[in-house]
């Protein structure tokens, strides 16, 4: 599919309609270079987490700079021998190739962008293959203090993250404390030597996951580590076999999701007090060693409250004293409720989740065409993440992470491609932008899925939608047709002049240049129950560094032009006190919001 040309149908697909369009002064405040870094973007030390532009990426994806670690640990290397392998470049389940070098060579790519923070998937040392597939992804973590080698070295990471920061860009590590990579099998289903199989697997779960009620009964598997594998995993405690729950596997509902292996993965009793505190001083030490920005923290859900009452709180206060005063946390909590995933962030003392429920309700306005109170429903909710902590940083919304899809569910443009609306590429397009435009500028913090800034799509979730930056040789990769571009997959995807990776940089530009965007309280103030206008104040006070700014943002999700007057005659907003900052889409009078367009005002 060819992109269609500039300024079709509806203007502003085309960056340079969109340029052409918000050029006037009146119209537009911005600087003139692109880069979208903002002169005043505090020092990296210094910045608060609500400042960021995150980039979310997997780096085996991404580029492959040094093809003398494809794959993973040397040949003769006894003591990381399933660190080995795995690597097929045609095959979506397996290494690629990406690495700490091409991440840290493809820095100005991101910079320019106006990234000013990268996630990283897990980067520690994984088993290279298990179940027929590899651990490309980075979740199979045998060895907790070292860097996987398909990726690089500990050095090498030094350097990716010394280069980061001399950008002002800060370094977040994906880290995982409910599981390891599988090792542990048990008699009654893998037989006594544990390499084989008992149980009909074509009937379900591997291992059937037996209750607390059923261990009470005196119920239980006998787990075993197959000959050979003894000693696989680092720390050495990791090793035994009483510090896991061996329960079976999880079936995802009640006790199982707690205390069973999540997808067959070795499932931690984090219960018990020594693997606590031997999971904080693991990533002590890796703060120690590394000097990370952050953490993300995987399935979360899928381990005991306790435990995390005790470990986030003892991580941001060890940071401090390794002079990372900003350091931050934020869990995956995959539900798109918001009662559930404020609970990680009061109770729990995690200080931010990703906002499952924002990329929901998204979803809902712009894939599914629902009206525009579904957003101002799920706001309403905001106060659900107030409180406050002892010894951290206490919890609010504004410094939820706001995403549009990402390696799990997919990409929100895969969502446009399989709405029964039957979105042409115009409309995918135009909706695709008005979504990230909602994640930048809506409470949270935005973080872009590589590839969405190339107009990736993909065919699903998990493998389907974790495509190869550089030119990949994946044929259910290759035959996608991307957004905004006549490429595919199988070329180089690091296009400067990509319409969305030129779109986000302008709403990164525009997310530093207005404080009230980053650190603003937010205010619903008008929605209706169709597609439509959906409208927001974001208001801050003056600080010692900032005046006060009190902003009003305005999303249409409608195929037709709307008026801001219908905002101004449901509130006490006069237009005499609105100034026009910027509109995504020229349309009529600065009181016109194109369709599928938002645009940014001043209020006196």
């Amino acid at each position: 599919m060819n992109f269609i040309s500039k300024c079709s149908v509806l203007a502003a697909i085309s960056l340079a309609c969109i340029t052409s369009q918000v050029s006037q002064a009146a119209e537009v405040a911005l600087t003139e270079k692109l880069t979208a870094k903002a002169a005043a973007l505090a020092p990296y030390q210094q910045r608060d987490f609500q400042e960021e532009v995150f980039y979310f990426v997997l780096p085996d994806r991404f580029y492959n700079a040094d093809t003398s670690n494809d794959l993973g640990a040397a040949a003769n290397d006894k003591k990381r021998a399933v660190s080995r392998g795995g690597l097929d470049i045609t095959h979506k389940g397996m290494y690629h190739g990406g690495d700490l070098a091409g991440l840290t060579e493809k820095l100005p790519y991101l910079d320019n962008m106006g990234v000013s923070a990268i996630w990283l998937t897990p980067i520690l040392r994984n088993r290279a293959m298990q179940a027929g597939t590899s651990g490309y992804h980075g979740y199979w973590i045998l060895d907790f203090t070292e860097i996987d080698p398909h990726l690089g070295s500990n050095a090498e990471l030094k350097n990716f993250i010394d280069q980061a920061h001399k950008r002002n860009i800060k370094v977040f590590f994906d880290i995982i404390t409910n599981h390891t990579a599988d090792v542990i099998k048990t008699k009654e289903c893998h037989g006594e030597d544990g390499l084989g199989w008992i149980v009909d697997v074509t009937k379900g779960n591997d291992c059937p996951f037996i209750s607390m009620a059923q261990l009470a009964q005196g119920k239980h598997y006998s787990p075993l580590i197959p000959k050979g594998d003894e000693t696989l995993k680092y720390p050495a405690w990791l090793n035994d076999v009483d510090v896991y729950h061996n329960q079976g596997d999880s079936f995802w509902r009640g006790e199982s999701s707690v205390r069973g292996d999540f997808a067959g993965l070795d499932d931690l009793y984090t219960q018990k007090a020594s693997v606590v505190n031997g999971m904080i001083d693991i990533y002590q030490k890796i703060i120690d060693e590394f000097k990370p920005d952050g953490f993300r923290i995987d399935t979360v859900k899928h381990v005991n409250i306790e435990f995390w009452q005790q470990f986030s709180p003892a991580l941001m206060q060890h940071a401090k004293t390794q002079g990372i005063d900003n350091f931050f946390m934020f869990g995956e909590v995959y539900s798109f409720e918001p009662e559930l995933l404020s609970r990680f962030t009061t109770e729990a003392k995690i200080p931010s989740v990703l906002d499952f429920a924002f990329q929901g309700a998204m979803t809902k306005a712009l894939v599914e065409q629902q009206g525009t109170d579904v957003l101002a429903q799920l706001f309403a909710k905001d106060h659900f993440y107030n409180t406050e902590h002892k010894y951290i940083r206490n919890s609010n919304a504004n410094q939820l992470v706001n995403f549009t899809g990402n390696h799990d569910m997919g990409r929100f443009a895969y969502a446009l491609k399989q709405s029964p609306h039957n979105y042409n590429e115009e409309a995918q397009i135009q909706r695709n932008l008005l979504a990230h435009s909602m994640m930048f500028f809506s409470r949270g913090v935005p973080v872009v899925y590589y590839g969405d800034e190339q107009g990736f799509v993909g065919d699903g979730g998990d493998q389907a939608s974790r495509q190869d930056m550089m030119p990949s040789f994946v044929a259910s990769y290759n035959d996608d047709d991307l957004l905004a571009t006549s490429k595919s997959t199988a070329d180089d995807n690091f296009d400067t002049n990509h319409l969305f990776y030129q779109s986000f940089a302008k709403y990164a530009q525009l997310y530093q240049q207005y404080p009230a965007l980053r650190f603003g309280e937010q205010a619903a103030v008008y929605s209706q129950n169709e597609a439509g206008i959906f409208a927001i104040t974001r208001k801050m006070k003056a600080t010692n560094k900032t005046k006060a700014q009190n902003l009003l943002v305005v999303f249409n999700t409608a195929i037709n032009a709307q008026s801001l007057n219908v905002v101004t005659e449901q509130t006490a907003f006069k237009q005499t006190d609105i100034k026009l900052l910027y509109r995504s889409v020229k349309s009529g009078n600065a009181e016109e919001i194109a369709p599928l367009s938002f645009a940014i005002y001043q209020l006196k």
